[in-house]
């Protein structure tokens, strides 16, 4: 429970710092993960952020209609679309960088010397003892730049 309430909290923080640009907290993690720069798949796109593909796809949509993201058929499976960050999803996800500042800075805040790096590890033991990859531990890394 302590873990849950941990996340709802950072989750409903993050939203709140996010949604004067329009995007939410699950549609930032998406871009965070694009923001590697290479083209993935929308299904190795959710395995990454450890989503629901309807729910990427969902928001994919929504993403796409903003022009912030593109997607095309994979060039060799008729069936896959490759999605990527346009020049203006790139701009947006700098500033929705900047405007998660004071999120993770308070996080960081309120954890002593060290311990930021000692819970990514921890949460990534978790995921890996569950049967999870390490996609998600990459993403906390990635957003604690």
């Amino acid at each position: 429970m302590a873990l849950r309430a941990a996340y709802l909290a950072m989750h409903r923080r993050t939203d709140a710092a996010l949604a004067r640009h329009g995007v939410t907290a699950d549609q930032f993690v998406l871009l965070a993960a694009l923001a590697r720069g290479d083209a993935v798949t929308q299904r190795d796109l959710a395995r990454r952020t450890t989503s629901d593909p309807n729910t990427v796809r969902a928001m994919l949509l929504l993403l796409e209609s903003r022009g912030l993201i593109a997607r095309r058929r994979h060039r060799t499976d008729a069936r896959a679309r490759t999605v990527t960050l346009t020049a203006k999803g790139r701009r947006a996800y700098e500033s929705l960088w900047a405007a998660g500042e004071p999120v993770r800075e308070e996080l960081v805040t309120a954890l002593g010397p060290g311990e930021a790096e000692t819970l990514l590890g921890l949460l990534g033991s978790v995921t890996r003892a569950m049967g999870g990859t390490d996609d998600g531990v990459e993403r906390a890394e990635v957003a604690s730049e």
